[in-house]
């Protein structure tokens, strides 16, 4: 039996069952797979917050660790490129503000900046990340790698049932960090889609977003411009993999999935707000159709 979809919380604002919130990527990294570093200075950055807001962001999602496999980056340089920047986003701009990060100790420190979400796109690495969640009472996103360690590729991964171990891990996870004290309404589940996974796992996953969608935990996807998008249309650089990211993005809207983290806040949002205007749960911007 499926679950209700509830209200989400993360720091001073509330989202609806209905609403199609969108995470913008704003990487504090000099070799991030797609924008190579664009936004590693702090005026890039606090540009890129602003752009991201005024093209209709409500979640500021800020990196200061290359998800791949790269330069070795200690829980200090991380703190060092990510904590001043929730402190300075904090200080001008009502918008949620996230981290994306395996690791309790800079968790810790972000939140002591005004963090309202924890990022932990590596599905639990470090335990004590989800009490660092509890104890400031901000949100925690559950991810699954299928045990993966972080900033590893996948190799020869396999799974009986993909999805079955993406409910089991997510859930699992999503529990104890309720059980720990994170508030329910603030804790989001997302299949992490190229971690841990081969192309097929991440297609997979996403037509079946209905099944995590059904736990009643609210589902972030980030699809942006990843392998499996280039895999699936032979694509080899991130660079041309828009149509494709975006194509998913319907889909995945369509399955009932309510958190989006991207590169490209204005076009994802024209697509999200199309996918809501076909399903009903907004009206159309204007009508002048038939009407003169």
């Amino acid at each position: 039996m499926s679950r209700q979809q509830e209200p989400l919380v993360l720091g001073r604002a509330t989202f609806s069952p209905t609403d199609l919130v969108i995470m913008a990527i704003v990487n504090r990294t000099p070799d991030s797979f797609y924008d190579r570093g664009a936004t590693f200075t702090d005026i890039a950055a606090m540009d890129a917050v602003e752009r991201a807001i005024d093209n209709g962001a409500e979640i500021i999602d800020i990196g200061g660790v290359k998800a791949g496999p790269g330069a070795e980056v200690d829980a200090q340089e991380e703190i060092r490129r990510t904590a001043s920047l929730v402190a300075e986003i904090r200080s001008r701009y009502d918008v949620v503000i996230s981290v994306d990060t395996w690791r309790a100790e800079v968790g810790r420190v972000v939140c002591s900046e005004g963090a309202d979400l924890l990022n932990d796109a590596w599905g639990g690495f470090d335990p004590d990340l989800a009490q660092v969640a509890a104890e400031f009472k901000v949100g925690l996103v559950c991810t699954h790698t299928g045990g993966a360690t972080p900033r590893t590729r996948p190799h020869r991964v396999a799974y009986t049932d993909v999805m079955a171990d993406i409910l089991e891990r997510t859930v699992g996870e999503a529990e104890r960090a309720q059980a720990l004290g994170v508030p329910r309404e603030s804790i989001i589940i997302d299949p992490g889609h190229d971690f841990g996974k081969n192309t097929r796992h991440s297609l997979d996953a996403t037509r079946r977003l209905n099944e995590m969608v059904d736990t009643g935990w609210p589902v972030l996807v980030s699809l942006s411009r990843k392998d499996f998008v280039g895999e699936a249309l032979d694509i080899i650089g991130p660079n041309d993999r828009l149509t494709g990211t975006l194509a998913t993005t319907a889909i995945s809207a369509w399955l009932g999935a309510r958190i989006y983290r991207v590169h490209d806040v204005a076009s994802t949002r024209q697509t999200l707000d199309m996918v809501a205007a076909i399903n009903g749960t907004v009206q159309p911007k204007v009508a002048r159709r038939g009407l003169a």
